[in-house]
């Protein structure tokens, strides 16, 4: 059996990109998406989650390129030194104090568990765990993630490690970049299988479109479906509306949440995974299926 969970990133960053989002499930394949507790339109996408019980909804961990939802004291290792109440910009910056251990475990844990918590409080059903710019990729945040998806009775988190063949790397030599950049990461492919594994939480099998992240097209998913082993696997995506509220957010993928959201939306993407076998499903219904 081929499972396939179809999960939005950025929900409740902008009006536009909730729009997106619920249009991407409304009319197309979009099964889960992970919300923002400290996005600028968090309470919008709380409404719109409300009215759709099937769209599952995570927390998308928001730990760079943002503020905290704790008071900044409480979170000084996670600040910016120039900016008293933003995290640090940029993955590249962030995963090498990770890497150093200059982040306070305590204080990552603390931040995750006021962002779920803050969810929760809202009335939604958290299903799962993800990280914005996937910074749980790195041993040290990914522990203190685990205590707090524990400590809020979360039972799944992403798996940020992606299965890529060459055929897509050929289809899109753009994506030769950011593979190496990725690739590099996957030294902890191990470690947080092991770590996963031992606080009793589910994960897929791996991940697609990470690396194809601003370049996704028809070409790029067909061949990820053509070719998607047995297993349960997250597809991650980023449906959008290039408009003025985006243009004051600080991301590089602008232009191309609009296309994903075309993508996602056309009726010739549920034709190709009905002619693949592959089944739609949500980290809710994976974990039942346990």
């Amino acid at each position: 059996m081929r499972r396939l969970i179809i999960n939005a990133d950025d929900f409740g960053l902008t009006s536009g990109v909730n729009r997106a989002i619920v249009e991407a499930h409304d009319r197309g394949v979009v099964s889960s998406a992970t919300l923002m507790a400290n996005g600028h339109a968090f309470e919008e996408a709380v409404s719109l989650a409300k009215h759709r019980p099937r769209l599952g909804v995570g927390c998308h961990v928001v730990l760079v390129d943002g503020t905290p939802v704790v008071e900044p004291r409480q979170v000084k290792s996670l600040l910016h030194p120039s900016a008293d109440s933003h995290f640090h910009e940029g993955i590249g910056k962030f995963g090498g104090l990770a890497l150093l251990g200059r982040f306070a475990p305590d204080e990552i844990e603390a931040e995750a568990v006021a962002q779920i918590r803050k969810i929760q409080s809202a009335g939604i059903v958290v299903t799962h765990l993800d990280s914005h710019k996937h910074t749980h990729i790195f041993p040290q945040v990914l522990q203190p993630l685990l205590r707090a998806a524990k400590a809020c009775g979360i039972r799944a988190i992403r798996n940020p490690f992606e299965r890529l063949q060459g055929s897509q790397l050929a289809a899109s030599p753009s994506m030769w970049k950011r593979w190496i950049e990725v690739g590099v990461l996957r030294s902890f492919a191990k470690q947080f299988r092991e770590l996963v594994q031992q606080a009793g939480i589910f994960t897929p099998d791996g991940t697609l479109a990470i690396v194809a992240t601003g370049t996704l097209n028809e070409h790029l998913l067909r061949l990820m479906i053509d070719n998607l082993p047995e297993g349960t696997w997250e597809l991650v995506c980023h449906p959008g509306y290039n408009d003025a509220d985006l243009q004051a957010v600080r991301t590089r993928l602008r232009a191309a949440r609009e296309e994903e959201l075309r993508i996602l939306t056309a009726p010739s993407t549920r034709d190709l995974l009905k002619a693949n076998g592959v089944e739609l499903t949500s980290f809710r219904e994976a974990i039942a299926a346990k």
